[in-house]
């Protein structure tokens, strides 16, 4: 224990700025594990004022949830219904809530050169997502020249690639015919045609 000036004893502290705290403290928390939300079907409770901004944000009654293990409890029982709907559901309640766009932004690429190649992305909230059957990448082209790339975290699920990792995924491409993709998990992605 450190002492004060006048005596007393306060818990020591580890230096650093504050950022190094909140890095610890992330560090610290569990992995990411979404619940068994697909064997749960209650009866819909109605509608809670959450909802998922375009940058994965989080808000209740249009305030920002700050709180981390929150926000990861939260997305731990988030489904995405038949109608397109999402809610967060519990054995015993369902609530809707709203999403912008889609729920989580795959904020990191990592790639190994095994065979087959494997890229795994990681979302905001930490969960860990390989490109693979399972897992399908999306373009959506709606928007024109727009690239956006969509990656499926869970069933009916996806998280939006930020543009720096868009960008990383299109170094990792490669061309097949007519046809530009990425290789991953024993599949071809395409993200567009051949230039």
């Amino acid at each position: 224990m450190a002492r004060s000036k006048q005596g007393e004893t306060k818990a020591a502290t580890r230096g650093g700025p504050p950022q190094d705290l909140a890095e610890r403290l992330a560090d610290s928390l569990p992995p990411f594990r979404p619940a068994p939300v697909h064997l749960w079907n209650p009866p819909i409770s109605g509608r809670i004022d959450i909802r998922i901004d375009r940058d994965g944000g989080w808000h209740h009654e249009g305030e920002p949830i700050l709180r981390e293990g929150l926000v990861r409890l939260f997305a731990s029982v988030l489904r995405r219904e038949a109608d397109g709907g999402y809610v967060l559901v519990t054995p015993v309640e369902k609530v809707a809530i709203e999403v912008a766009d889609v729920p989580f932004l795959a904020v990191d690429l990592s790639a190994t050169a095994s065979d087959p190649p494997l890229i795994t992305f990681r979302t905001n909230l930490g969960e860990e997502v390989p490109l693979d059957a399972d897992h399908p990448l999306r373009i959506d082209d709606a928007g024109g020249d727009a690239f956006i790339p969509y990656v499926t975290v869970r069933p009916g699920i996806e998280a939006r690639l930020t543009r720096a990792v868009a960008e990383d995924l299109a170094g990792h491409a490669v061309e097949r015919g007519s046809r530009l993709g990425v290789e991953s998990g024993g599949q071809f992605f395409v993200i567009g045609p051949s230039p």
